[in-house]
């Protein structure tokens, strides 16, 4: 499966999902000062930001280490972004995550696993060890994704108040049925791959 840039940027648009983000951010954001709102969300950006660079860079050597081949990792990757999708469609009170906390949030659950999830990581990974001569693309990929996640999250409430609670939830299933397709793709080509290894 040979990926463009704008086919790598649009699949981790959708696993990062940014709009699905907005309520999750709100909610958490509601009882921090205003002033101090749009520093979180550059904060928690930028860490997501370095955990998924980090996963480019040391992605290949990690998954030496443990032993895994592309193909286990395209399987777990589409069984991951097939789970969170369906999660999408079907949302639940608790959200996609199912994470609750209390005063101001660092890094958990906002720049991880909200922005910076086990799909995101699956995806940049195996971007990389399918590419590794495309460094350069898949880091500017990354860093587009992550300038459009920063802008939906700092207008976030400013969105959800011009779309309203069920423009966002319509949007999110929508970027979910996609994912779900993009999920199903990544595990038919993982059992191809492996199959013709066998």
């Amino acid at each position: 499966m040979d990926v463009s840039f704008a086919s790598a940027v649009v699949i981790l648009l959708l696993v990062v999902d940014p709009v699905g983000n907005i309520p999750l951010f709100i909610s958490l954001l509601r009882n921090v000062d205003p002033a101090r709102r749009a520093w979180l969300i550059v904060r928690e950006c930028a860490l997501a930001f370095v955990v998924l660079l980090g996963f480019v860079f040391f992605g290949r050597w990690i998954l030496g280490i443990v032993g895994l081949s592309e193909p286990s990792l395209t399987i777990a990757g589409g069984v991951i972004l097939f789970l969170i999708a369906v999660r999408m469609i079907f949302r639940g009170p608790e959200g996609v995550f199912g994470d609750k906390v209390d005063g101001e949030p660092f890094i958990v659950p906002l720049a991880i696993p909200a922005i910076a999830g086990p799909a995101a990581i699956a995806t940049v990974m195996l971007l990389v060890s399918r590419a590794p001569q495309r460094l350069p693309e898949w880091i500017a990929a990354i860093t587009v994704v992550m300038l459009v996640t920063l802008a939906f999250l700092v207008f976030a409430e400013r969105i959800s108040t011009l779309v309203g609670e069920r423009g966002l939830l319509a949007f999110e299933r929508l970027m979910g049925l996609i994912l779900t397709a993009i999920a199903v793709e990544m595990l038919l080509r993982g059992i191809e791959t492996f199959v013709r290894h066998l």
